[in-house]
């Protein structure tokens, strides 16, 4: 019984449902590599990566198509993907968004739903686009980060602290450490400005301040300003 039940063949395509799924699979793996292009904002863009969507789909449609509804063959294929170890690091959370995004469209097109795996395919880039378009996922107040290092006496301390709140809307002391053998303090805060457009001014002050012997400030990437 359990042989007969390994030995189903239902879903048994022609030549040219195993062309149409793989065909669909290619035009949506395509359109994903293409949304991930656009919206890929970080450092180390990878082509090997984008070409990879693009095979990825195509490959779990034909792994869908291999399996079929033979349960003898998903156990087999399962034990056989096991041996291969994938030791490479993702770098960013939305790269195995898209990671999922083309298996799951290639496994949509490997079954034969061509309409789902289109449709999926457009809904969710246009949403990936406009999410990343408008900056959903940025804060309402860009936080900064300020070095600054000065002689640690009691004067000090209040002069920064007076120039800091008139430029600063608000301001979080992260690290304060000494400097060598001396007084030197070396300080970091974490701050948002009052005016974005008061960036020079204030690096202008701190830098005119006597006790200070030197001063970084790094904005976000979106900014003008680079770390200064």
């Amino acid at each position: 019984m359990l042989e007969d039940f390994q030995n189903i063949e239902i879903f048994s395509p022609s030549i040219f449902d195993i062309a149409g799924n793989m065909l669909v699979a290619l035009v949506c793996g395509l359109i994903i590599s293409m949304v991930y292009r656009i919206v890929y904002k970080g450092p180390s863009y990878s082509v090997t990566f984008v070409n990879s969507l693009v095979l990825l789909a195509m490959i779990t449609s034909v792994v869908i198509l291999v399996i079929g509804n033979n349960l003898a063959r998903a156990f087999g294929l399962v034990g056989a993907m096991s041996i291969i170890r994938f030791r490479t690091a993702v770098r960013d959370t939305q790269d195995i968004i898209f990671i999922f995004f083309s298996l799951t469209v290639g496994m949509a097109a490997g079954v034969g739903l061509k309409i789902v795996a289109i449709i999926a395919t457009l809904v969710v880039s246009v949403v990936i686009i406009i999410l990343v378009g408008t900056n959903f996922a940025a804060p309402k107040r860009r936080q900064h980060l300020l070095q600054v290092s000065y002689s640690g006496t009691d004067s000090a301390d209040n002069k920064l602290s007076k120039i800091l709140k008139k430029y600063c809307r608000r301001i979080k002391l992260v690290n304060l450490k000494n400097v060598g053998f001396n007084e030197d303090i070396e300080a970091f805060y974490h701050f948002n400005l009052k005016k974005a457009n008061k960036n020079e001014e204030f690096l202008r002050t701190l830098n005119s301040l006597d006790f200070v012997t030197n001063v970084n400030i790094f904005f976000d990437e979106d900014d003008n300003n680079s770390p200064t």
